[in-house]
């Protein structure tokens, strides 16, 4: 999801340096993990979650490896700001409204349900909307079953489950509530020797591919939303 991140934040144009990021379930294991891991990339960083506690923890672990300002809320309203959002929670479902959006922003929704409901990403015709999680599995693998996925794609959790498979590793690596940010960068590392790689964008079962984003990035240009 970072990767992806980064990826969709570049094809719209965005200057991270001068971004806000805004990253919704932060005070959450994988949330604040992501917000850490993005956090060298952007100008600046909100964090945003239920427990306002552990959003300072996790703000308080960014700030010495991170020069980028960092706010805490449990106010989600304070997503508007943001010119990429990246959403990981386990509320169930349509957490993001179609107001709450900015212009022109990138949206990684990470969770299952999702927190962005298709109506939202269809309203919103002026922001990017992109699935977070998702892997590019090396080889001409056959899952035997479909669960909504292309061939050669699935989620980051069974992608992981492969890599440490792969490696002889039969141990939990993102379990708990702290994730620590080495074993995430090792088990990066594995995925890329094994051939796992970065899937292409997509939304609801859909390919964003340039056509999409340019148009898109037409529409911001023009005023924003139709």
């Amino acid at each position: 999801s970072v990767s992806a991140t980064l990826e969709a934040a570049h094809k719209m144009e965005i200057d991270l340096s001068e971004a806000l990021l805004a990253v919704v379930g932060a005070s959450g294991a994988i949330g604040g993990a992501v917000a850490q891991l993005l956090a060298p990339h952007m100008g600046r960083i909100l964090l945003v979650g239920r427990d306002q506690e552990r959003l300072g923890q996790v703000a308080g672990r960014m700030a010495a490896a991170a020069s980028s300002e960092v706010a805490c809320t449990t106010d989600i309203d304070e997503i508007r700001k943001a010119d990429v959002v990246v959403t990981v929670t386990s509320s169930g479902g349509a957490l993001l409204r179609p107001d709450m959006l900015k212009t022109g922003a990138v949206v990684c929704d990470v969770s299952r349900p999702r927190d962005i409901s298709w109506q939202t990403s269809q309203s919103r015709d002026d922001v990017l909307v992109f699935d977070g999680g998702l892997v590019g599995v090396p080889g001409d693998v056959d899952f035997g079953f479909d669960y909504g996925l292309p061939p050669r794609m699935t989620f980051g959790c069974m992608a992981e489950t492969m890599v440490l498979t792969f490696e002889g590793l039969f141990e939990d690596y993102s379990l708990g509530k702290d994730l620590a940010l080495g074993q995430i960068r090792q088990i990066d590392e594995m995925a890329d020797k094994h051939g796992f790689n970065l899937a292409a964008l997509r939304s609801f079962e859909h390919k964003l591919d340039d056509a999409v984003i340019q148009k898109i990035k037409a529409k911001v240009q023009s005023g924003g939303r139709g």
